[in-house]
């Protein structure tokens, strides 16, 4: 791990500067931060990690995927590329949030070992902030999301947990059962 990991991260937190987790007064960057570290628990690929690091940055700060090929490599703008959600900035977020959910869903089924890898990272990082706040909310929580109903939610991460369970490589790994854990624990399959 080295220096494009550490520009990655100075990147990262300069176009997520000013940005909050949502609800909340954590700043986002806090987000990105710990996929890194449970992908760096997988692996200590510097493209893997760089492309954890960034994995929102074109999804949520409107940075263009071309901007992160010119600045990292290819590699990495296509790990970014299969991570980043079809916002669909004309529509509602509530009306297209099943149609992102299937993509990615349908998308990491299929996906590259390391799409999974970032994918766990992202997802890990998600299920254990909603855990957290959902032993302090309860059912309040699902009222901050723009999806209110749990059970989205928990077909969402349940379905993800197939597929990293269904990965040879992923499945035995200490982020693959927290993720399994934490799904069970907040949506109790």
């Amino acid at each position: 791990m080295g220096k494009l990991l550490d520009k990655a991260i100075v990147y990262a937190t300069e176009k997520h500067s000013g940005d909050f987790r949502k609800g909340t007064s954590v700043p986002y960057i806090v987000h990105p931060l710990e996929a890194v570290a449970i992908v760096a628990s997988i692996t200590d690929d510097d493209d893997i990690l760089a492309a954890a690091a960034l994995h929102d940055v074109v999804e949520d700060t409107g940075t263009p995927l071309e901007e992160i090929r010119k600045e990292f490599n290819d590699h990495i703008a296509d790990l970014v590329a299969s991570e980043s959600e079809d916002k669909r900035e004309d529509q509602p977020a509530e009306d297209t949030w099943k149609i992102r959910k299937e993509e990615t869903i349908t998308f990491l089924k299929t996906a590259s070992y390391e799409s999974k890898l970032i994918a766990i990272g992202d997802k890990l990082s998600n299920i254990r902030a909603i855990a957290r706040e959902y032993e302090v909310l309860g059912k309040k929580l699902w009222e901050k999301f723009r999806i209110k109903d749990k059970s989205e939610h928990g077909w969402y991460y349940s379905s993800l947990a197939e597929i990293f369970t269904a990965d040879e490589k992923l499945k035995n790994t200490n982020a693959c059962r927290e993720y399994v854990e934490k799904v069970h624990q907040v949506f109790g399959e």
